[in-house]
């Protein structure tokens, strides 16, 4: 199998069974295309509300756990990824009405701030920090960037 540096070319590609595909990107980059991972997170996020936030980032921190005593970073990285992007949004919508931060004429729209979903971007950030300062975790990238870029 050939490397491949566009994360989109992975959407027909099992990272777990071939994790040198897997780049690990900057932010959330290829959250929505790697596989299984994608199918085995997404039902689990969710970040409308606190209790939605909590319930979604301890099941997504224990699925992070169990990748990593199956010993598979990828899957580390990917639950990692789902809880960055559950703070991300939920900050979005936190920030602006209906989460479109530009109206149709590409204009910034007004900022309000949802207190609601302020707190359920602070339940994701707290998981978040944990995760990526994790030392395990990051000698783990290191070691797969090491290894396949």
């Amino acid at each position: 199998m050939s490397r491949s540096d566009n994360a989109a070319e992975n959407i027909n590609t099992d990272c777990r069974r071939h994790p040198e595909c897997y780049r690990v990107g900057r932010g959330e980059q290829g959250v929505f295309n790697t596989q299984p991972y994608k199918s085995e997170l997404l039902p689990h996020w969710r970040f409308k509300t606190p209790d939605d936030a909590r319930a979604s980032s301890q099941k997504l921190e224990a699925m992070f756990e169990a990748y990593r005593e199956a010993d598979d970073f990828v899957g580390m990285d990917m639950a990692r990824k789902f809880i960055q992007m559950g703070y991300t949004r939920a900050r979005r919508y936190a920030n602006y009405p209906g989460g479109r931060k530009y109206d149709s004429e590409g204009e910034l729209n007004a900022r309000e701030i949802d207190g609601e979903k302020a707190e359920a971007a602070a339940i994701f950030e707290a998981v978040w920090k944990r995760l990526r300062e994790d030392d395990d975790y990051l000698a783990r990238k290191r070691e797969h960037q090491k290894r396949w870029g």
